[in-house]
């Protein structure tokens, strides 16, 4: 049972839904827009369409998990599949690149959703917590007229988990993803090459049982944080023996664990 002031945020959140007709939700397969998928195929079942950009800064199983989760709810998934992107930044990965790829990214979808459905609103996952100053994207979406029902409801992270927990969702407590460019310090170009580094680290990192994982790429150097919950078993045994030659073998030369674990900031 969702306490009071949570249950009355996620009413506010399909009344408002209901009030706008027919939208299409900038689906990431985070929990964020997944409540908004919830919510909206509450009003609309059957009608209801989520959009998902498949770029080099997704990783493919998130994209494949964001096709697993609409078919569980029976929702229409349009793919945008996005070999490279057009603004000169975003690869030269300069300090407007999150607001330039967003821009890039939302009016993809926005066009994809208008050409094959007709449907001029589209929906994003920024909620009550996310501060426009600390997220270059929220400015894109504003610009865009991306509408954030999630924002507008006052839900915060922790209330959407909750709520996705309360509907029997599986996906309720999944760790935080970001796009791989947040891997990449700030003004080193972003490359193919790059990105597949970090991906296959990664994912050899969650073959070993880690579930909150970033490897930070710094040419040679892979930076692996792993949540503070689980650093203490990432230095027992033989673990961080085979944490080094899996991410070794993905084509860093040196390995090292930021003792601080990660800490969100994916900038």
């Amino acid at each position: 049972m969702l306490p009071g002031e949570t249950k009355r945020k996620f009413e506010a959140l399909k009344s408002f839904l209901a009030s706008l007709g027919r939208a299409a939700v900038a689906f990431s397969g985070g929990a964020d827009s997944l409540l908004l998928l919830h919510a909206l195929a509450c009003n609309r079942p059957g009608e209801t369409v989520a959009v998902t950009a498949a770029t080099p800064f997704l990783p493919r199983r998130e994209v494949e998990a964001a096709r697993r989760l609409t078919a569980q709810l029976g929702v229409e998934h349009l793919l945008v599949e996005r070999a490279s992107f057009v603004g000169e930044g975003i690869l030269a990965n300069t300090s407007e690149r999150c607001y330039l790829c967003k821009r890039e990214i939302l009016g993809a979808l926005g066009e994809a959703a208008r050409e094959r459905y007709g449907i001029d609103i589209l929906l994003d996952g920024t909620n009550a917590d996310d501060r426009a100053e600390d997220r270059p994207g929220t400015r894109a979406a504003e610009e865009l007229g991306v509408i954030s029902p999630l924002r507008e409801a006052g839900l915060g992270k922790g209330e959407i988990r909750l709520i996705l927990r309360a509907l029997g969702s599986p996906s309720y407590d999944k760790p935080p993803e970001s796009c791989l460019a947040t891997r990449i310090p700030p003004g080193r170009p972003i490359t193919a090459g790059d990105l597949a580094m970090v991906a296959a680290a990664e994912e050899a990192m969650r073959d070993l049982g880690f579930r909150l994982v970033r490897v930070r790429h710094h040419g040679d150097l892979a930076r692996i944080e792993v949540g503070r919950g689980e650093r203490a078993r990432f230095l027992a045994g033989d673990v961080m023996d085979e944490a080094a030659r899996r991410v070794r073998e993905t084509g860093f030369t040196f390995v090292t664990l930021d003792l601080a674990g990660y800490g969100g900031n994916d900038g």
